[in-house]
């Protein structure tokens, strides 16, 4: 199956997987360190946020080599777009404008309260799904597979209303 932009074939799932067991096992035996984005993220806010929570010694600690990680992965993001065909922004969400048919500022409000979302459920759940789904399940750990078997659920029930009720009929 081609992939949605310029028709690329992916690669097989297989590959992936290994590259992500290889980094996964480079932070662990090389550097002590586990992977998750989402401390990433408050890596990110701590740098311009004063509050107390962004400014803990287990946040500041990282940044050494949790800041070239995330910027890793916003460069390897950008030569894929780029090698695979090249990228372009665009405001078009396909089956949402059709439904709901928000403006620019709809859509931008829409994603910032999903960003919330996710923000919100990141911090209920102790990480997020790469740290709990790839990191935590490989080290067996039950309360990453309780937060995963969650994370997994609650994306199918969700697409599941969005295509099955919202955007039944089409």
């Amino acid at each position: 199956m081609p992939l949605i932009l310029h028709n690329l074939s992916p690669l097989h799932w297989s590959l992936a997987g290994a590259g992500i067991a290889v980094i996964t096992l480079l932070l662990v035996f090389i550097s002590n360190h586990r992977l998750g984005i989402s401390t990433g993220f408050e890596d990110i806010c701590s740098l311009v946020l004063p509050q107390p929570y962004f400014r803990r010694a287990g946040i500041r600690s990282g940044r050494g080599w949790r800041l070239p990680f995330l910027a890793g992965l916003v460069l390897g993001g950008f030569l894929s777009a780029a090698l695979g065909g090249g990228w372009a922004l665009t405001w078009e969400l396909g089956r949402f404008d059709a439904v709901i048919g928000f403006g620019h500022v709809g859509k931008l409000a829409w994603m910032f309260a999903g960003g919330l979302f996710i923000g919100f459920g990141t911090r209920l759940a102790g990480g997020c799904t790469s740290g709990h789904g790839i990191f935590g399940l490989s080290n067996l750990e039950w309360p990453s597979l309780v937060a995963t078997a969650s994370f997994m659920a609650g994306g199918m029930v969700t697409t599941q209303l969005i295509y099955r009720v919202l955007f039944a009929g089409m």
